[in-house]
């Protein structure tokens, strides 16, 4: 989705807590190899090396931002929208609270579906059932929440199609 919001981007940054497993890397350097666009790993676990991460990002050149799943950016939301407002970078990142306080676009997990799933699962074990008797279920649904106003203060135009398949336009 970076790459369609910001199709001039040849470098695309990833800012990853290396004190957690991030198993999906791969995936993500293999999507932008696919891409012929330069993923350059940014590693962050303090709030300080979040702030100097988006120092290094403007030195390396990188025109966007991919924050990786994990709680610790999760609960930086404030943080990391004001850094991409500082230093004019578009950023996604997978909750959609990000968009909501400012940020450009979440594409990730419903919250809401999950904690739907857990209360049905909670009501049938105060029902009586086993929970292991129950059968394991994930949330499937995914939002994307694009926030325009963001889009419009970073000059980026957001293309039609990824406007028609967001869950949530904010203007």
């Amino acid at each position: 989705m970076l790459s369609e919001l910001v199709p001039q981007a040849r470098v695309i940054a990833l800012l990853v807590n290396p004190n957690n497993a991030n198993p999906w890397i791969g995936d993500v350097r293999e999507a932008a190899r696919v891409r012929g666009i330069q993923l350059e790993i940014m590693k962050a676990s303090t709030e300080s090396e979040i702030d100097a991460a988006f120092a290094v990002l403007v030195q390396q050149h990188a025109k966007a931002l991919l924050i990786g799943d994990d709680v610790f950016f999760t609960s930086r939301h404030e943080q990391l929208v004001a850094l991409a407002s500082r230093y004019s970078v578009p950023v996604i990142e997978r909750w959609r609270e990000f968009a909501i306080s400012g940020g450009l676009i979440s594409y990730g997990t419903s919250l809401a579906d999950a904690s739907r799933l857990a209360g049905e699962y909670t009501a049938r074990v105060l029902k009586g059932e086993k929970a292991g008797d129950l059968p394991v279920q994930q949330s499937t649904k995914i939002e994307l929440v694009i926030n325009l106003k963001t889009a419009n203060a970073l000059g980026i135009d957001v293309p039609p199609t990824l406007l028609a398949r967001a869950d949530e336009v904010i203007e």
